[in-house]
Protein backbone atom coordinates (compact mmCIF):
# COMPACT_ATOMS: atom_id res chain seq x y z
CA UNK A 1 0.00 0.00 0.00
CA UNK A 2 2.62 2.29 1.30
CA UNK A 3 4.33 1.36 -2.55
CA UNK A 4 1.45 2.19 -4.53
CA UNK A 5 0.86 5.70 -2.52
CA UNK A 6 4.54 6.69 -3.38
CA UNK A 7 4.14 5.58 -7.00
CA UNK A 8 1.15 7.69 -6.66
CA UNK A 9 2.53 10.29 -5.62
CA UNK A 10 5.53 10.29 -7.70
CA UNK A 11 3.40 10.69 -10.62
CA UNK A 12 1.22 13.61 -9.50
CA UNK A 13 4.59 15.68 -8.61
CA UNK A 14 5.86 14.65 -12.35
CA UNK A 15 3.10 15.70 -14.00
CA UNK A 16 2.53 18.92 -12.47
CA UNK A 17 6.08 19.57 -13.61
CA UNK A 18 5.35 18.25 -17.01
CA UNK A 19 2.96 21.04 -17.36
CA UNK A 20 5.08 23.80 -16.41
CA UNK A 21 6.81 25.15 -19.13
CA UNK A 22 8.78 28.50 -19.91
CA UNK A 23 9.32 29.54 -23.32
CA UNK A 24 10.67 33.54 -24.19
CA UNK A 25 9.85 34.96 -27.37
CA UNK A 26 9.82 38.30 -29.61
CA UNK A 27 6.26 40.08 -30.76
CA UNK A 28 6.02 42.86 -33.23
CA UNK A 29 2.55 44.61 -34.80
CA UNK A 30 0.48 47.29 -35.66
CA UNK A 31 -1.46 49.88 -32.63
CA UNK A 32 -4.42 52.03 -33.02
CA UNK A 33 -4.53 54.99 -30.30
CA UNK A 34 -6.58 57.22 -29.25
CA UNK A 35 -6.59 60.31 -26.25
CA UNK A 36 -9.87 60.78 -24.47
CA UNK A 37 -9.79 64.67 -22.51
CA UNK A 38 -11.99 66.29 -20.83
CA UNK A 39 -11.46 69.78 -19.75
CA UNK A 40 -13.80 69.39 -16.83
CA UNK A 41 -15.74 72.87 -18.17
CA UNK A 42 -19.26 73.24 -18.14
CA UNK A 43 -19.85 74.23 -21.46
CA UNK A 44 -17.45 71.18 -23.11
CA UNK A 45 -17.45 67.82 -23.16
CA UNK A 46 -15.25 65.11 -23.03
CA UNK A 47 -14.35 64.06 -26.37
CA UNK A 48 -12.17 61.57 -27.94
CA UNK A 49 -9.12 62.42 -30.64
CA UNK A 50 -8.88 61.01 -33.42
CA UNK A 51 -6.70 57.53 -33.73
CA UNK A 52 -3.04 57.69 -34.24
CA UNK A 53 -1.60 54.66 -36.40
CA UNK A 54 1.65 53.55 -34.87
CA UNK A 55 3.61 50.03 -34.06
CA UNK A 56 5.03 48.40 -31.02
CA UNK A 57 8.25 46.27 -30.82
CA UNK A 58 9.31 44.31 -28.04
CA UNK A 59 10.06 40.64 -26.26
CA UNK A 60 8.33 38.69 -23.34
CA UNK A 61 8.74 35.51 -21.29
CA UNK A 62 5.58 33.33 -20.88
CA UNK A 63 4.74 30.24 -17.68
CA UNK A 64 2.28 28.12 -18.05
CA UNK A 65 1.72 26.50 -14.66
CA UNK A 66 -0.46 24.18 -15.97
CA UNK A 67 -2.09 22.79 -18.99
CA UNK A 68 -4.69 25.29 -18.95
CA UNK A 69 -2.65 28.06 -16.55
CA UNK A 70 0.05 30.61 -16.95
CA UNK A 71 1.57 33.85 -16.93
CA UNK A 72 3.08 36.07 -19.12
CA UNK A 73 5.39 39.44 -18.91
CA UNK A 74 6.64 41.71 -22.06
CA UNK A 75 8.25 44.70 -22.58
CA UNK A 76 7.52 46.92 -25.48
CA UNK A 77 8.14 50.14 -27.01
CA UNK A 78 5.35 52.20 -29.06
CA UNK A 79 4.49 56.10 -29.66
CA UNK A 80 1.42 56.09 -28.62
CA UNK A 81 -0.89 58.97 -28.79
CA UNK A 82 -3.99 60.52 -30.88
CA UNK A 83 -4.57 63.38 -33.25
CA UNK A 84 -7.22 66.47 -33.22
CA UNK A 85 -8.05 68.36 -36.86
CA UNK A 86 -10.14 71.31 -36.23
CA UNK A 87 -11.45 73.62 -39.32
CA UNK A 88 -13.58 76.36 -39.32
CA UNK A 89 -14.91 78.79 -42.03
CA UNK A 90 -17.20 81.63 -42.58
CA UNK A 91 -17.45 83.45 -46.01
CA UNK A 92 -14.08 83.65 -47.04
CA UNK A 93 -12.48 83.32 -43.28
CA UNK A 94 -11.24 80.09 -42.92
CA UNK A 95 -8.99 78.48 -39.66
CA UNK A 96 -8.16 75.10 -39.61
CA UNK A 97 -5.58 73.49 -36.84
CA UNK A 98 -4.44 70.11 -37.03
CA UNK A 99 -2.81 68.82 -33.57
CA UNK A 100 -0.96 65.23 -32.87
CA UNK A 101 0.54 64.34 -29.60
CA UNK A 102 2.75 61.51 -29.46
CA UNK A 103 4.35 60.00 -26.27
CA UNK A 104 7.41 57.81 -26.49
CA UNK A 105 5.82 54.93 -23.94
CA UNK A 106 7.97 51.74 -22.42
CA UNK A 107 5.00 49.34 -22.18
CA UNK A 108 5.37 46.58 -19.78
CA UNK A 109 2.67 44.67 -19.72
CA UNK A 110 1.35 41.90 -17.27
CA UNK A 111 -1.41 39.27 -17.30
CA UNK A 112 -2.48 35.81 -16.19
CA UNK A 113 -3.49 33.30 -19.34
CA UNK A 114 -6.38 30.64 -19.65
CA UNK A 115 -5.57 28.05 -22.59
CA UNK A 116 -8.76 27.35 -24.16
CA UNK A 117 -6.72 24.68 -26.66
CA UNK A 118 -2.91 23.94 -26.49
CA UNK A 119 -2.66 27.06 -29.09
CA UNK A 120 -5.55 29.45 -28.41
CA UNK A 121 -5.62 31.00 -25.31
CA UNK A 122 -7.45 34.18 -23.60
CA UNK A 123 -5.77 36.85 -21.08
CA UNK A 124 -6.25 39.65 -19.24
CA UNK A 125 -3.92 41.91 -17.06
CA UNK A 126 -2.37 45.81 -16.87
CA UNK A 127 -0.02 47.13 -18.91
CA UNK A 128 2.07 49.47 -17.00
CA UNK A 129 3.68 52.32 -19.27
CA UNK A 130 6.21 54.54 -18.77
CA UNK A 131 6.19 57.83 -21.13
CA UNK A 132 9.76 58.63 -22.29
CA UNK A 133 8.93 61.17 -23.96
CA UNK A 134 5.96 63.97 -24.86
CA UNK A 135 5.58 65.74 -28.21
CA UNK A 136 2.87 68.00 -29.70
CA UNK A 137 3.15 69.04 -33.38
CA UNK A 138 0.54 71.70 -34.48
CA UNK A 139 -0.36 72.73 -37.62
CA UNK A 140 -2.05 76.36 -38.35
CA UNK A 141 -3.88 77.33 -41.27
CA UNK A 142 -5.73 80.50 -41.67
CA UNK A 143 -6.87 83.28 -43.98
CA UNK A 144 -9.69 85.55 -44.42
CA UNK A 145 -9.31 85.51 -48.38
CA UNK A 146 -7.25 87.80 -49.19
CA UNK A 147 -4.02 87.02 -51.07
CA UNK A 148 -0.89 87.69 -48.92
CA UNK A 149 -2.68 87.85 -45.59
CA UNK A 150 -2.88 83.63 -45.23
CA UNK A 151 -1.26 82.59 -42.03
CA UNK A 152 0.70 79.39 -41.71
CA UNK A 153 2.18 77.70 -38.84
CA UNK A 154 4.28 74.38 -38.43
CA UNK A 155 5.29 73.96 -35.07
CA UNK A 156 6.06 70.56 -32.42
CA UNK A 157 7.21 71.29 -28.43
CA UNK A 158 8.24 69.11 -26.22
CA UNK A 159 5.44 69.10 -23.26
CA UNK A 160 7.18 66.32 -21.41
CA UNK A 161 7.29 68.31 -18.53
CA UNK A 162 3.33 68.85 -18.50
CA UNK A 163 2.51 65.45 -18.72
CA UNK A 164 2.31 62.41 -15.72
CA UNK A 165 5.19 59.27 -16.67
CA UNK A 166 3.00 56.61 -15.86
CA UNK A 167 0.08 55.49 -17.76
CA UNK A 168 -1.89 52.35 -16.70
CA UNK A 169 -3.86 50.22 -18.98
CA UNK A 170 -6.33 47.03 -18.06
CA UNK A 171 -6.37 45.10 -20.78
CA UNK A 172 -8.22 41.17 -22.13
CA UNK A 173 -6.64 39.86 -25.00
CA UNK A 174 -6.45 36.72 -27.08
CA UNK A 175 -3.78 34.71 -28.61
CA UNK A 176 -3.43 31.47 -31.35
CA UNK A 177 -0.05 29.97 -31.59
CA UNK A 178 1.10 27.51 -34.11
CA UNK A 179 2.74 24.26 -33.35
CA UNK A 180 6.43 26.05 -34.18
CA UNK A 181 6.15 28.76 -31.95
CA UNK A 182 4.43 31.61 -34.35
CA UNK A 183 1.61 33.26 -33.01
CA UNK A 184 -1.00 36.11 -33.51
CA UNK A 185 -2.01 37.94 -30.81
CA UNK A 186 -4.64 41.21 -30.73
CA UNK A 187 -5.10 43.23 -27.34
CA UNK A 188 -7.27 46.12 -25.97
CA UNK A 189 -5.59 48.79 -23.35
CA UNK A 190 -8.00 50.66 -21.92
CA UNK A 191 -6.38 53.69 -20.11
CA UNK A 192 -7.28 54.78 -16.62
CA UNK A 193 -4.43 57.68 -15.72
CA UNK A 194 -4.76 60.63 -15.83
CA UNK A 195 -1.97 61.86 -18.09
CA UNK A 196 -2.73 65.46 -17.21
CA UNK A 197 0.24 66.80 -14.62
CA UNK A 198 -1.99 70.18 -13.66
CA UNK A 199 -4.27 70.04 -10.82
CA UNK A 200 -8.08 70.93 -11.48
CA UNK A 201 -6.68 70.75 -15.42
CA UNK A 202 -9.21 68.15 -16.23
CA UNK A 203 -8.02 65.12 -17.41
CA UNK A 204 -6.62 62.93 -20.49
CA UNK A 205 -6.40 59.48 -20.99
CA UNK A 206 -4.93 57.21 -23.61
CA UNK A 207 -6.06 53.72 -24.78
CA UNK A 208 -5.05 52.04 -27.69
CA UNK A 209 -5.65 48.49 -29.69
CA UNK A 210 -2.54 46.10 -30.82
CA UNK A 211 -2.77 43.66 -32.89
CA UNK A 212 0.68 41.70 -34.15
CA UNK A 213 2.51 38.84 -34.60
CA UNK A 214 5.21 36.94 -32.62
CA UNK A 215 7.79 33.73 -32.26
CA UNK A 216 8.13 31.88 -29.20
CA UNK A 217 11.63 30.07 -28.63
CA UNK A 218 11.82 26.50 -27.03
CA UNK A 219 10.67 25.28 -23.51
CA UNK A 220 12.04 23.92 -20.47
Amino acid sequence: MKKFLLIAAAAVVSANVSAQETRFGVKAGYSMSTIKVDEQMDDLEARNTDPSHTFYVGALVEHKISDKFGLQGEILYSPLGGKEDYNASQDDIYFREKTKLTFGTLLIPVSAKYFITEGLSVSAGASFGIILSAKQKTVIDAGIGIPGLELEGDDEVDIKDDVNKLNIAPFIGAEYMLENGLFFDARYNMGVSNLVKEDNAGKMTNSFLQVGVGFKFGGN
